[in-house]
């Protein structure tokens, strides 16, 4: 059976073909620039050379169509005939409070997403798009929607509601929402079973550390608070938004600078974080090639992100009590050595204690990996997210009857022996070119585990 997910952003679509059976991804891609001039395909299957193609997409029907032309072709594709499709699971970044798990889309499910899209209108106007469109493409196939909110949905009062009229939050709905929900429920899952934890069981503070970046507290399994808010702005520093300021700022700039409202929204964010920092840099490695050749402004850049995310730390461990561990995920949190050493610098008295030839070596988006001391009292574990599997798994539950919210349902990855293939394919070649790396991979055939008396 193959389950297609999709990732529909304004103007792109992000998206993998899955084989159940095999438990393999055999393909995934992504549309950029759709409705701009100069759209393109960039696409991979397994076993098969990267292939790249300029194609005219006005909308996100012409794109899907342009998807599945080349999972379809016999020479850059993946499945033989589009009915092999069974299902197709799409992101929705904000599902608002009518959802705390994902859902199969109907046309009241639509029609909710409709109501609440002013609380994500960078997001979700894009996300209903890309449901709709993928549904005239493939009409016979049940389509399911996973939203990044419904994770949070655990949050007590006191930490979603905001210190406003609380009629905004009666009528308006104003109140923290929380995002990267399946990219958390991913990592603490994981983390459980590498800590060798019931799921519900376990405290953490999970940082995701990407172009968006949030973090996430977690207690007995369940997120309890989690720094974006309302809307994906609030919280971090991110490559181009602006994280925590003074609510008073945008007023200043529409009063003293002369700004329109929707001005000083687009700035906050597209035009600040690192970006509006070092104002040329979004890529973290390209900021730190700049500290490195002398610019200051790279460099600060660099030390302010990672103290946003120290301060984040300890107020959740002060939230929390106890802390299990610390876990980096997405593309910085993984491959960024730098940012997580200074993200955990000087936080020994907590009890978290960084390894800096383990966190050294550990940048690699293909193995589960420790990075902390071997007497750290709480661990620090870097897991590369999995967002597209969540999502799979959630379609293909909800095909099958047996879905449930995540406190009542059990993943595959949550076993001990849970293997990536496609990630483990490639570990092997990582672990040859960066020294130390093996001797840090978490996982149930190599490298040390949490439960080894070296580790203790």
């Amino acid at each position: 059976m193959v389950i297609m997910t999709l990732n529909c952003g304004s103007s792109s679509v992000k998206y993998q073909v899955y084989d159940w059976d095999e438990h393999e991804a055999l393909a995934s891609g992504i549309v950029e620039r759709v409705t701009q001039a100069g759209s393109v395909i960039k696409h991979k299957a397994r076993g098969k050379d990267e292939h790249e193609q300029e194609h005219p997409c006005p909308d996100h029907r012409v794109a899907i169509e342009l998807i599945i032309a080349t999972i379809l072709d016999p020479t850059h594709g993946a499945i033989a005939d589009i009915s092999e499709v069974k299902a197709v699971g799409h992101r929705v970044v904000h599902g608002g409070e009518k959802f705390a798990k994902s859902v199969l889309v109907t046309d009241e499910v639509l029609a909710a997403f409709r109501e609440i899209q002013d609380l994500a209108p960078l997001h979700n106007p894009a996300n209903i798009m890309g449901i709709e469109a993928a549904q005239s493409v493939l009409p016979e196939v049940p389509h399911c929607a996973i939203m990044d909110t419904a994770w949070h949905q655990t949050m007590p009062k006191k930490a979603f509601l905001y210190a406003l009229p609380y009629d905004w939050y009666r009528k308006y709905g104003v109140r923290r929402y929380g995002f990267h929900g399946t990219s958390f429920l991913y990592t603490a899952k994981r983390a459980a079973v590498l800590l060798g934890k019931d799921p519900f069981q376990i405290n953490l503070i999970i940082a995701h550390i990407g172009n968006g970046a949030s973090i996430n507290a977690v207690r007995n399994g369940v997120s309890v608070d989690t720094s974006m808010g309302l809307t994906p702005l609030e919280g971090l520093i991110m490559g181009t938004r602006s994280g925590d300021i003074d609510p008073a700022i945008p007023f200043y700039m529409v009063n003293t600078a002369g700004m329109k409202a929707d001005d000083v929204e687009r700035a906050l964010n597209k035009s600040s974080g690192v970006f509006g920092i070092t104002e040329k840099y979004v890529d973290r490695r390209d900021i730190e090639l700049a500290a490195e050749a002398g610019d200051e402004q790279a460099a600060l850049a660099i030390e302010m992100e990672a103290y946003r995310i120290r301060k984040y730390i300890g107020a959740y461990a002060a939230a929390l009590g106890r802390v299990d561990a610390v876990v980096f995920t997405a593309g910085v949190g993984e491959r960024g050595p730098l940012i997580r050493e200074k993200a955990t610098e000087g936080l020994e008295f907590m009890g978290i204690k960084l390894d800096r030839a383990r966190n050294a070596a550990s940048r690699t988006k293909n193995a589960e990996t420790i990075i902390s001391t071997n007497d750290s009292p709480t661990r620090i574990l870097v897991i590369p997210t999995d967002e597209e599997l969540v999502m799979t798994e959630d379609t293909f539950a909800i095909m099958q009857g047996t879905y449930d919210a995540h406190t009542n349902f059990t993943y595959s990855f949550q076993t001990e022996d849970y293997q990536n293939k496609e990630r483990n394919g490639c570990i092997d070649r990582d672990i040859e070119k960066v020294e130390g790396l093996g001797e840090i991979v978490l996982s149930a055939d190599r490298g040390v585990r949490i439960d080894d008396p070296e580790c203790e």
